[in-house]
């Protein structure tokens, strides 16, 4: 299993945004002069230019497919750059949010790479879940939306504590277990639930699928919610948790109705052994 031309574009794309985002605040902690012009007289334009600049370079080399595969690691992984950067020397206040950045960053492009790993000929630019759906996008700008009112009126509130760490450590373990499951089911893992069985679709269940039904599905719920605690946002944690419940409710159920036609008896053994992982949501059965 080798990584794809697509995989490696995209690595190295995300790779170096990520490391030229942190530049000019590491020239500005050992105190090189990088206002080399007016122009630049604050960081935030030095930000624009340099992904403007490496959005340039990456519009002349490629072309198609890998230009729309490229743009968006370019971005994910500048993203993920300044959010390192925002969560290490920004005021205490806005630390939680340049956490946020790396965490919801990295969580897009990973989930792209591991498919072009794992099952390049399934890959696409939806692979990144930029678009997941409408519902998703109005959620994550809810949160952003409560984080800078919160801040606004009450900074001391945004500080670091104990909950966004906790949070932290939530996402990394949601992050983790979903693209264990994604690299333990392989070819057999889709973005999308399929309507038809293909000739070498197999029903997964060892590894992380010995211990739920849908592990990939158990850490978005997790990693969903952990996202909330690290930016500490009352009202949208609890908004997350019963949207998010009721997306892998549903979903669940409209993927096992179709499991239970692909692999029969085969299917209904695994429900009766192993659980979804989900709090409430015991899926699709024959008996339902």
């Amino acid at each position: 299993m080798t990584l794809c031309r697509d995989g490696k574009i995209s690595f190295v794309c995300f790779t170096i945004a990520a490391i030229i985002a942190g530049i000019p605040d590491i020239l500005l902690r050992i105190e090189f002069n990088i206002y080399i012009h007016n122009l630049f007289s604050n960081i935030w334009i030095i930000h624009v230019f340099q992904l403007a600049f490496l959005n340039l370079l990456i519009f002349l080399a490629f072309k198609g497919f890998l230009y729309q595969v490229a743009v968006r690691s370019i971005f994910l992984g500048y993203g993920l750059g300044l959010g390192i950067v925002i969560s290490i020397i920004a005021p205490l206040s806005w630390k939680c949010l340049g956490t946020y950045m790396a965490i919801l960053t990295t969580f897009h492009y990973s989930e792209f790479l591991v498919i072009a790993w794992t099952n390049p000929k399934a890959v696409s630019i939806d692979s990144f879940v930029l678009k997941h759906s409408l519902a998703y996008g109005i959620a994550a700008c809810s949160s952003w939306l409560e984080f800078l009112i919160e801040r606004y009126y009450i900074p001391t509130m945004k500080y670091p504590y104990f909950i966004s760490y906790f949070g932290l450590i939530l996402c990394i373990s949601g992050e983790i277990l979903r693209k264990l499951a994604i690299f333990t089911a392989k070819k057999n893992f889709n973005h999308l639930v399929q309507t038809e069985k293909s000739d070498n679709h197999e029903l997964v269940t060892h590894g992380v699928y010995k211990l739920f039904r849908h592990p990939s599905y158990v850490g978005w719920f997790y990693w969903s919610i952990g996202t909330q605690l690290v930016l500490q946002n009352p009202f949208c944690l609890l908004a997350y948790a019963v949207a998010s419940w009721r997306f892998f409710h549903d979903r669940i159920i409209l993927e096992e109705i179709t499991l239970l036609n692909f692999f029969g008896q085969q299917y209904v053994n695994y429900q009766k052994n192993v659980g979804t992982g989900l709090p409430f949501i015991s899926g699709y059965t024959l008996d339902t």
